[in-house]
C-alpha cells in the first residue's frame, strides 16, 4: 500500500516533467475585470451562460428522485451536512459528471462521497449496499 509521501514523492517528479504554463498574478488589483469575472466564474454557475433554446417541460419527480430528496434531507436533519455543503460537493464533481448526471443523481452521489469522506461508511460498505440493491431491484431473467 503506498503512503502519501510516495503519492507526494511521485506528483513532485511528474510536475517537473510537465510544467503548468500560467500567468503570474502577483496583485489582484493589477488584473482586469475581464480576468476577475474569469477567476469568479464556477462551474455551476451557468445563469446567463449562452446554450440553446430548450423548452420547458412539465415532468413529475420519479420514486428515487423523492426518495434521494429524502434522503438528503434527513443527511440535513442528522447534521452531516448542510444545502451549502451539499451544493459545494456537486460543484466540486466537475464539469463532466456536473452535467453528465440527472439533477437528482448528483444528489446521490455527492451523498454517498460525503458519507464516505466523513467516515460515516466505508467504501466497501458502499459497494456492498449498491450490489444489495441492484440485485433486488434488477428484473429475473
Amino acid at each position: 500500500m503506498s503512503s502519501p509521501t510516495d503519492f507526494d514523492s511521485l506528483h513532485n517528479r511528474v510536475a517537473g516533467i510537465a510544467p503548468v504554463s500560467r500567468q503570474r498574478l502577483d496583485s489582484p488589483y493589477e488584473i482586469s475585470n475581464d480576468l476577475y469575472a474569469a477567476l469568479r466564474h464556477v462551474l455551476h454557475d451557468v445563469g446567463g451562460q449562452p446554450d440553446i433554446p430548450t423548452p420547458y417541460l412539465e415532468k413529475s419527480e420519479e420514486a428515487w428522485e423523492m426518495n434521494t430528496y429524502v434522503t438528503c434531507e434527513c443527511l440535513g436533519w442528522r447534521g452531516v451536512w448542510n444545502s451549502e455543503e451539499r451544493r459545494r460537493a456537486e460543484n466540486d464533481l466537475g464539469a463532466t459528471l456536473y452535467f453528465g448526471l440527472p439533477y437528482y443523481a448528483r444528489w446521490a452521489t455527492v451523498a454517498a462521497k460525503t458519507l464516505v469522506d466523513k467516515g460515516l461508511i466505508t467504501p466497501d460498505e458502499l459497494s456492498a449496499k449498491l450490489d444489495e440493491v441492484r440485485a433486488r431491484t434488477e428484473a429475473p431473467k
